[in-house]
């Protein structure tokens, strides 16, 4: 009896060192991640998991652990569009190698698309909005609308630009009874789980936008053109089709894409405008639509039409200095297949806006960033619709708004996540750099 229970206790002993083993390689391998991607953009971050040098993807890594046990890895790289990698670790000691225990964590990089609104700046949400996801901003938010998940800010307080008084907290309503004194008073932040229905969360760190300009000009090169500072040539268009994108240089004032969903699209260049509508535009050319891959303009785009079983990131810019481009948004952009089979980027240098003649019950699938601009509707005055909704996210540097103080814009406005983006992001749309455990269990 002596014996056994000796035996017991040591086997319990080596099977917990054993855990803790496996444990150090697991955060090993995440210590690991952030010194080999640290700063890398999206592209130098696909390729370094493309190089075959990674620990544990082709071979499994084993190493010491403090002389009294090993740990071995083992890497299964992330797949096309995916932010995720999985990683087992098994730990043994050296007294007892046949005891092991085996540890698989997924690790993810945040993407820009994590948010179903995230903003650089002050932000207000009208009476009329409904979210669905979760909402940030480095500034303030005033929220007048009902808010599903949570609603962070990264100040904790702030003078709201929507009216003169004093500051108001970072994450604020003046849906009756209205906040703007509570701050100044030193009142405890009320739960107002009538507008806040998750909670709201300030100051939160802050999301860095700058870098996210290096992302264009990889997008860029992906799609056919490595001239960051200039245009390229290009056939008769002005196109460049390329393995992973086409590209098009700028011509008259942008280019109008139509999605088919027999995965092609029509490209036509624009004419002539007036208040950013088309008035003419030339015959349109036919192209397929690359499938996890990147549409480049080098001017500004106006953007339709649906997609089946297509992955892709559409980009408006101009990457020599004081050119900003932007995108144009009359017509619904939607998808076959909800499912992540179909996603969609919209990524612009300057605006994203719907036009003032745009549907009066709009609909956008997608993933919008605005890099240095906003996401949001023109201001033509007298232009009234009833419903837009948009599926995905919006990333916007200078604000949002579909609705306007005089009553213009929208009356309703549906904000819906796309619980997708949140591991598959759309193709060369632009993610953190460091790995975060997203999800552990022992095998």
């Amino acid at each position: 009896v002596v014996v056994s229970n000796i035996n017991f206790g040591l086997n319990r002993e080596a099977k917990e060192q054993s855990l803790q083993i496996a444990e150090a390689g697991i955060y090993f391998y995440k210590w690991y991640l952030a010194h080999q991607v640290s700063g890398m953009t999206t592209k130098q971050v696909r390729q370094f998991w493309d190089s075959g040098v990674a620990y544990g993807v082709d071979d499994v890594y084993e190493d010491d652990f403090e002389g009294i046990g090993t740990y071995s890895i083992k890497v299964e790289p992330p797949q096309d569009s995916s932010t995720i990698i999985e990683v087992e670790s098994t730990g043994w000691t050296n007294k007892n190698i046949n005891l092991k225990r085996t540890i698989k964590v997924r690790f993810r990089q945040p993407s820009w698309s994590e948010y179903v609104v995230l903003s650089d700046s002050d932000i207000e949400f009208k009476s009329g909005t409904d979210i669905i996801g979760a909402v940030h901003s480095n500034k303030g938010i005033r929220f007048d609308g009902v808010a599903h998940n949570i609603v962070s800010s990264s100040v904790p307080s702030y003078d709201d630009p929507s009216h003169g008084g004093p500051d108001e907290y970072g994450v604020h309503t003046h849906v009756s009874p209205a906040e703007n004194e509570l701050f100044v008073n030193g009142t405890p932040v009320p739960n107002r789980s009538d507008v806040f229905l998750a909670g709201r969360e300030f100051p939160v760190p802050v999301k860095d936008f700058d870098s996210v300009l290096i992302d264009l000009a990889d997008m860029k090169s992906e799609a056919g053109c490595a001239n960051i500072g200039s245009y390229c040539s290009g056939d008769s268009e002005g196109a460049i089709v390329s393995a992973n994108g086409i590209y098009f240089n700028g011509d008259k004032h942008g280019r109008h894409i139509v999605l088919k969903a027999d995965g092609t699209m029509e490209v036509s260049r624009v004419l002539n405008m007036s208040s950013n509508e088309i008035k003419t535009e030339s015959a349109p050319v036919t192209y397929p639509i690359p499938d996890e891959g990147v549409i480049f303009v080098e001017d500004d785009v106006w953007v339709e039409g649906i997609i089946d079983n297509k992955r892709i990131t559409i980009v408006s810019a101009n990457l020599t200095p004081g050119n900003a481009t932007n995108m144009y948004i009359k017509r619904d952009i939607v998808y076959t297949n909800y499912n992540g089979d179909d996603a969609i980027g919209l990524v612009s240098q300057g605006n994203i806006d719907t036009l003032g003649d745009s549907e009066n019950d709009l609909r956008i699938d997608g993933a919008m960033l605005a890099t240095t601009g906003k996401v949001g509707r023109i201001h033509t005055g007298g232009d009234y619709k009833d419903n837009i909704t948009i599926y995905g996210a919006i990333v916007t540097r200078l604000g949002y708004g579909f609705s306007f103080d005089d009553g213009t814009g929208y009356a309703n406005i549906n904000l819906i996540y796309d619980n997708n983006l949140l591991y598959s992001p759309p193709p060369y749309f632009p993610t953190g750099t460091n790995y975060t455990i997203d999800s552990w269990e022992e095998l």
